[in-house]
């Protein structure tokens, strides 16, 4: 599990880093800022564990560095350190509650199948990074990033600057782009569920889920002797050897 995280951590700082399609100032802003944020969403969610529940964990570990990288990646490179900050304390903690006290709680959390909390790592996540990207977004980062004034300033920027109205019209923006991709998503992913269920189910049977996915198919991802049915070996048997190997004069 941590050499995947460690991959996908890995990845994200290119993917983040990659998207000003240049080698700048913007891009060492971007990895920065992703570490920044990653790592302190991690330290949060894991301290989060530890307050409520006297113990941490691997898998609290990972969530904690997913949502850090979700949440930074719409304002990578277009936010300052200390906003990034900001930024990883909130999505180590808000998807935390999500997840850990909302899902729990709620009877239509509790009928959804998430299994990998895909919701609160990446719908949560990627929400929060959406409307704090729209209050911490710089201006001169802007205008770096995109070669002009027209958008912005961040609504932080904008009560500084006096001018409320740019900062309340670009977090408007910010809504309204959730909105769409949440209402896209959502339309795309149920025509595609529609589709896939027309050729296979798209959930095992309870029976099989007992068994588990990876045992349906035929195989085992820890084929380790001693689990489950398998037999440990004969270490006490005489391996026969076959005859062309034999010396003469020698039997087994």
């Amino acid at each position: 599990m941590l050499g995947g995280a460690g991959f996908l951590w890995m990845g994200w700082t290119g993917f983040n880093g990659g998207s000003p399609l240049a080698s700048n100032l913007i891009t060492s802003l971007a990895i920065l800022n992703t570490h920044i944020c990653t790592a302190t969403s991690l330290l949060v969610w894991l301290s989060m564990d530890m307050i409520f529940y006297n113990k941490s964990s691997v898998i609290g570990a990972v969530q904690g560095m997913i949502t850090g990288l979700v949440c930074i990646t719409p304002g990578a490179g277009i936010v300052e350190s200390w906003a990034a900050i900001l930024m990883g304390i909130s999505s180590g903690s808000i998807p935390w509650f999500t997840m850990m006290v909302l899902h729990k709680k709620s009877s239509f959390f509790q009928k959804v199948d998430d299994t990998l909390g895909v919701f609160h790592t990446h719908a949560v996540a990627g929400l929060l990074g959406g409307i704090l990207s729209g209050i911490f977004a710089k201006p001169k980062l802007l205008r770096m990033f995109y070669g002009s004034d027209k958008y912005g300033p961040g609504f932080l920027y904008s009560i500084i600057d006096g001018d409320i109205k740019r900062g309340l019209r670009q977090m408007a923006y910010q809504l309204v782009g959730a909105v769409f991709i949440t209402i896209w998503n959502v339309v795309a992913t149920s025509l595609i569920c529609i589709f896939i269920s027309k050729i296979v189910e798209l959930r095992l049977h309870e029976d099989d889920l007992e068994i588990g996915d990876d045992a349906v198919h035929g195989e085992e991802a820890y084929a380790l002797w001693g689990d489950g049915e398998r037999d440990p070996p004969r270490f006490n048997r005489t391996p026969k050897i076959p005859s062309f190997c034999r010396r003469h004069g020698t039997s087994h």
